[in-house]
């Protein structure tokens, strides 16, 4: 099935302080961000019409923002109340929302110390980031050629544009392998993340994951934490070498648009979907959808 590229789709965008026509969401073929990676953003999911923890979503937004030296001239107030907004006026209850910022075009060089900060938000209906019945039986992920940089060499703790060129041609080589995503390591050699989700380990009921030193210590990556520790699990963040996947029994990734995907197969190594995952899955589930949750707390 056709889908309308992104540019052509209808509604609105929040842009600069102001909703406008999804068409006229426009900047400048010599903006600083799109020449110099000058850029981050969010990704944000609505569930029943509400983004789940958009306040951590917002506050990382800033905080991205400040590590690559600009300010987003908007607070969090105003960028929460504009994403709800937002969320009413195209009459979406499940979907996708994007905030970015970027460095205006103001200056074209290395150097735009001056240049003028854009904000925009965008949103729209999202499917499963991987096809349901590939998340039942578990995802297949291809070992990718390029690495997490040490973090002296990039602002890796910033969800910044320029840190997912890599991610982009990892994925794309995996797809062209005929496989669903890619297992990044990181300069040392160690188990990383995938392209855009976190991942995590199952060995004798006990969860191990690798340490964030080099990559995002994800929010989806931080609720699954809790809800394993609710549920009794063990979670031990350290460091993952790539030979220990042979001895480890389930895999899973967690992200904004993953949740909680289960993996069956990362290059050599296979892993079964097991009952933790299975439960994290649903337990994540019950999280992001209110009216699930509130019949958990009720029950509870």
């Amino acid at each position: 099935m056709a889908h309308l590229p992104f540019d052509q789709l209808e509604g609105e965008i929040w842009y600069d302080g102001a909703f406008v026509p999804w068409a006229d969401a426009k900047l400048h073929v010599l903006s600083h961000g799109l020449h110099y990676a000058s850029s981050v953003f969010e990704g944000e999911r609505a569930y029943g019409g509400e983004v789940f923890k958009l306040d951590e979503h917002t506050q990382r937004l800033h905080d991205s923002a400040s590590i690559l030296g600009f300010e987003i001239p908007y607070d969090a107030e105003t960028i929460n109340a504009a994403t709800r907004e937002l969320l009413t006026r195209m009459k979406l209850v499940d979907a996708y929302v994007r905030p970015v910022a970027w460095r205006g075009s103001e200056m074209m060089g290395v150097s735009a110390q001056h240049n003028t900060i854009h904000l925009a938000i965008a949103a729209w209906e999202w499917p499963s980031y991987f096809k349901p019945e590939e998340r039942l039986k578990g995802i297949r992920l291809d070992m990718a050629k390029y690495r997490r940089p040490d973090p002296a060499t990039a602002p890796c703790r910033s969800k910044a544009a320029g840190l997912y060129m890599i991610c982009t041609l990892s994925k794309h080589e995996a797809e062209r392998q005929g496989y669903a995503d890619a297992l990044m390591l990181d300069w040392r050699g160690q188990v990383a993340e995938a392209t855009g989700a976190n991942v995590f380990f199952i060995k004798d009921g006990k969860i191990h994951t690798p340490t964030p030193d080099c990559f995002l210590d994800g929010i989806t990556r931080r609720t699954v934490i809790d809800l394993a520790k609710r549920r009794g699990f063990e979670v031990i963040e350290r460091a993952i070498q790539p030979d220990e996947m042979a001895e480890f029994e389930a895999c899973f990734l967690t992200g904004t648009a993953a949740e909680v995907t289960p993996v069956s197969e990362i290059g050599p190594y296979s892993f079964q979907v097991d009952a933790i995952s299975r439960t994290l899955m649903e337990d994540y589930h019950a999280e992001v959808q209110p009216q699930a949750a509130a019949k958990v707390a009720a029950a509870g």
